[in-house]
């Protein structure tokens, strides 16, 4: 046996002996007798292991050429696009094909693309989900990472790739690059369709919804005609995407719904329980989950930003068993009905220093913010008791005939002014009796005026001409969050 047997004997290669030896004599002659042919055999050995991969999660973009062994996943759509002409004015641009199909190993998942006649055997059937390919093709970056433009794939029905086909996925399932997606969740937020102008002079619309089930929770970007769900379902929905796609923003994954897809509401409970973060234990400038009981809301306020659009915000302060906390809602959050005595849970807030460096929580356009059920765990009529009190710096409370806490995070029904039944008319009626006298810096002048003393902000309504940064101490009945002011000093 000669040395480009031995060579080729020890390969694990599909590359056929008489196209290896081919290689080997036409590097001997490229390099101009500098290599022997068994030095020219190691080197082509060489070229021909770096092509073949042990799993996707190999490829690299500067590969020249791979090969690899994957399973269909999902399979998108025919695309067509017109290719320029030859510079022949009477030649016709040619049309060109394309369909885009997502693979899988136990290592990893990419996109790999079919062109032209490969592409049109895809669409007529010839390759389906759940197949198993052998796959040559050149890897490149792509949109979603690295991406594959296949020169040759052929089924393998005697290969196994132990990569699980789901028909319906969770949350937690999802990965960037995956199509044919259905998954079930609970509306938590909505937004508004917003409009913007294409490359190629169309207007395109696009709307997002946030969908959250045992599992997690993702952001849902609707696309064109499907945009209007966002607008049509009520958060606490529960909904079925058909046909998603996963792709990349600022580092989250989203799902995506297109043409093919559609978001249908179905007659089941999908609980969504977010693993929070306690307020006590918040840090400057993290990302965290939170929710509470509302203890104080404030007015909507509307401001110019510096492009001369119109911003607004509105702050609301909730509290946990072990802190409270203000929350900015910022645009259409603003316009969120939160009233007092609600549990809202809040996602993705990003935690900074708020006035006289106490935490604030903001809650952006990557935030959720849901007036849910408390869980069991919640706390009860004595917690919302204590939430509810001026307990902070240069606070105390002259009057208190009951328990003017979140009432509806109790137990029980009883009428019992102390106890912990009654609900949110209950806190109402009892905040309006409660008489407090509150002392803090002015940090909004105007209507209303807003007082802040280090740990919680209180709206005032007084017709006393008051300026920012003033010390005051108001004297008056608490209603409705607000303090009704008889006398300020």
């Amino acid at each position: 046996m000669g040395v480009i047997e031995d060579v080729y004997e020890d390969l694990d290669t599909d590359v056929a002996f008489e196209e290896f030896e081919a290689a080997v004599h036409d590097k001997v002659e490229q390099m101009g007798g500098l290599a022997d042919e068994e030095t020219a055999a190691m080197l082509i050995a060489h070229e021909l292991k770096d092509e073949e991969v042990s799993g996707i999660a190999d490829i690299d973009p500067g590969m020249g050429e791979a090969k690899f062994l994957a399973r269909v996943v999902g399979i998108g759509e025919l695309r067509t696009f017109e290719r320029d002409s030859d510079g022949d004015e009477d030649d016709e641009a040619d049309e060109g094909r394309v369909v885009n199909v997502e693979v899988a190993d136990e290592t990893g998942q990419l996109r790999i693309s079919f062109w032209d006649r490969m592409a049109q055997s895809v669409v007529d059937g010839e390759i389906e989900v759940g197949d198993v390919l052998r796959i040559k093709g050149r890897p490149q970056d792509g949109y979603n990472g690295v991406e594959v433009s296949v020169d040759q794939a052929e089924i393998d029905e005697d290969a196994a790739v132990d990569v699980q086909v789901q028909d319906t996925y969770h949350v937690e399932d999802l990965s960037l690059g995956l199509s044919d997606v259905n998954l079930r969740g609970r509306v938590l937020s909505t937004d508004t369709v917003r409009t913007f102008d294409r490359d190629d002079g169309s207007e395109g619309r696009v709307a997002n919804l946030t969908l959250g089930d045992e599992t997690g929770r993702v952001r849902v970007t609707l696309w064109d005609e499907r945009a209007d769900r966002a607008t049509e379902l009520d958060p606490e929905t529960s909904v079925e995407v058909v046909d998603g796609y996963v792709r990349e923003r600022d580092g989250d994954l989203e799902l995506h719904v297109g043409s093919r897809g559609a978001v249908e509401e179905i007659d089941e409970e999908i609980r969504y329980d977010p693993e929070t973060t306690d307020i006590d234990d918040l840090e400057l400038g993290e990302t965290a989950d939170i929710a509470g009981g509302v203890i104080e809301t404030d007015p909507k306020r509307t401001f110019d930003r510096d492009d001369g659009s119109e911003g607004q915000v509105r702050n609301v302060r909730i509290k946990d068993e072990t802190g409270d906390i203000r929350v900015a809602l910022w645009g259409e959050k603003a316009d969120l009905d939160i009233e007092l005595a609600d549990y809202v849970a809040v996602t993705d807030a990003e935690i900074q220093e708020g006035w006289q460096d106490d935490l604030e929580a903001s809650a952006g356009w990557r935030s959720t913010v849901t007036v849910t059920d408390p869980p069991a765990d919640a706390p009860g009529a004595d917690a919302g008791a204590a939430a509810s009190s001026d307990s902070g710096a240069g606070t105390e409370t002259e009057t208190a005939t009951g328990n003017t806490g979140l009432d509806s995070f109790g137990d029980g029904d009883t009428d019992d002014a102390s106890g912990g039944g009654g609900g949110g008319t209950a806190v109402a009626a009892e905040a309006e009796s409660e008489s407090v006298t509150f002392t803090g810096t002015v940090v909004q002048a105007g209507d209303p005026v807003v007082l802040d003393d280090g740990t919680e902000t209180r709206s005032v309504d007084t017709d006393a001409n008051l300026r920012l940064g003033e010390e005051v101490t108001v004297r008056g009945h608490l209603r409705d969050g607000r303090i009704d002011a008889d006398e300020v000093h």
